[in-house]
């Protein structure tokens, strides 16, 4: 029991890694805080500074999912899947509620994305495909992570049984993902949410 909990505070902290904050401060000067959308994720790192930065951030906050979910258990010696929801699910919370920031993050797409490639990969192939179609589309990172939430469960119901415990983290987690975008949906009701051209052009000013 004790190994559990220290592995679930484990999964926290490995969550809770500001790399967006960390890129953006150290290296390039820029307090992401206080820029574009203020969120410490990927997607803000690619308004204020670029895909240069961004692609090497999002791809350490997949890590950061995919690490605990897909490890602890077996450290854990923990085989049923609710402990990869588990000790994913803590990652993701360290990653939106980091303590290094004062409890503050991003909104967890790419920290999901890498405890449901340990979950559900089938899934995650389906979310991956239409979030590019959904960029391309619309160019917004928004919209197009908020169609990949929405198309997890999609590819889980068709890829697990969908009275599984996963299916029913892959809705949660979904609907945790649309909750986080609450910004980002008013603007783009109002039609003021920025295009990923028009939010870098603008140095990442947006609302």
């Amino acid at each position: 029991m004790i190994t559990t909990v220290l592995l679930i505070l484990a999964a926290y902290a490995v969550g809770a890694i500001p790399a967006a904050h960390w890129t953006g401060l150290f290296i390039f000067g820029k307090d992401l805080r206080t820029l574009g959308s203020c969120n410490l994720g990927a997607t803000n790192v690619q308004r204020v500074i670029g895909w240069h930065a961004a692609i090497p951030v999002g791809l350490f906050d997949v890590f950061k999912g995919f690490a605990p979910a897909f490890w602890f258990p077996i450290i854990d010696d923990h085989a049923a899947p609710v402990w990869t929801v588990v000790y994913g699910g803590a990652a993701i919370i360290g990653h939106v509620f980091s303590f290094w920031v004062r409890f503050r993050g991003g909104k967890g797409v790419a920290t999901s994305a890498g405890v449901l490639i340990a979950a559900a990969p089938l899934a995650v192939a389906f979310g991956a495909g239409t979030w590019l179609v959904a960029l391309l589309i619309s160019r917004r990172v928004s919209v197009a992570s908020i169609a990949a939430a929405l198309a997890v469960p999609v590819g889980g119901y068709f890829a697990m049984d969908p009275e599984a415990p996963l299916m029913i983290f892959l809705v949660l987690m979904a609907a945790f993902v649309v909750w986080a975008h609450r910004s980002n949906i008013r603007r783009l009701l109002a039609g003021r949410e920025p295009t990923i051209h028009e939010a870098h052009k603008a140095g990442g000013r947006d609302e």
